[in-house]
């Protein structure tokens, strides 16, 4: 599909790949992604990442991810309701709410535990002039504005001890939930699951990485056919320069605003 550039407009790119030691062990990509686009250029998505000690992992981040986005796209937001601080914190609460239900209910539905569909949430609303991000354990929201200045909105939560997080099943996981909000000019926007965390973050100062992020920012803002840009976003995702950093699964979505 060709994108018109005539009109201002988010433009998205993202894609959840298998991460190499999933692939020697035969397991499948227990990451999960899902975005849309709503009236008056309102973005919203999730990513998640079901836990590898988890059963059904996998199920739990689909889950997670498409009640997330589903329960913001039957609220009636516009850019005037997002100008509201609080209504934003509320639909970002409602998102997280309603994401941890639907795992709980399937769960049940399945017979399982719902630590059996343990999974990572990080939901964004982005909008011309504003974006914010509620995350419940690892991976990171980060955001660019007219001005070149690149900002986390939430960092990895890696709770007490390495490679320990916090998961939307987990007891006391909304006390837990990260949320900020950003009233910019907003360029673009990334979320990514902690596959990709090293890469994209400065561990030391905890700042994004601009040297990972602002050439996918410009990659997508270039984009001309969505397919192929996915394809191409696939194919970096799997490759050696990643791989060789990381062998977990890969999320990651990229949002570019033009704003002519």
């Amino acid at each position: 599909m060709k994108t018109s550039k005539q009109n201002p407009h988010w433009q998205v790119v993202a894609a959840s790949v298998c991460g190499t030691s999933h692939m020697k062990t035969k397991q499948l990509c227990q990451d999960a992604h899902h975005w849309q686009l709503l009236p008056g250029n309102v973005l919203v998505a999730a990513a998640a990442d079901g836990a590898g000690s988890a059963s059904q992992g996998k199920v739990g981040a689909m889950v997670a991810v498409e009640t997330a986005i589903e329960s913001l796209s039957l609220r009636d937001i516009t850019r005037d309701s997002l100008a509201d601080d609080e209504t934003v914190r509320s639909l970002l609460t409602e998102a997280l709410l309603a994401a941890k239900k639907a795992v709980e209910d399937e769960a049940a539905a399945c017979q399982k535990q719902p630590q059996d569909l343990a999974t990572t949430l990080i939901i964004a609303i982005a909008s011309p002039e504003m974006v914010a991000a509620a995350q419940i354990g690892d991976g990171m929201a980060v955001a660019k504005d007219h001005l070149g200045n690149l900002l986390a909105l939430t960092i990895p939560d890696n709770g007490e001890y390495i490679n320990e997080t916090t998961f939307l099943t987990s007891p006391g996981a909304l006390e837990t939930a990260q949320m900020r909000l950003w009233r910019e000019t907003i360029v673009n926007i990334g979320l990514l699951t902690d596959g990709l965390q090293m890469l994209a973050l400065n561990m030391v100062v905890s700042e994004p990485h601009k040297p990972f992020f602002f050439p996918l920012f410009d990659f997508v803002k270039n984009a001309e056919d969505q397919a192929e840009a996915k394809e191409q976003l696939v194919k970096f995702l799997s490759s050696e320069r990643i791989t060789q950093r990381t062998d977990d699964d890969l999320t990651l979505i990229i949002g570019s605003f033009n704003h002519l």
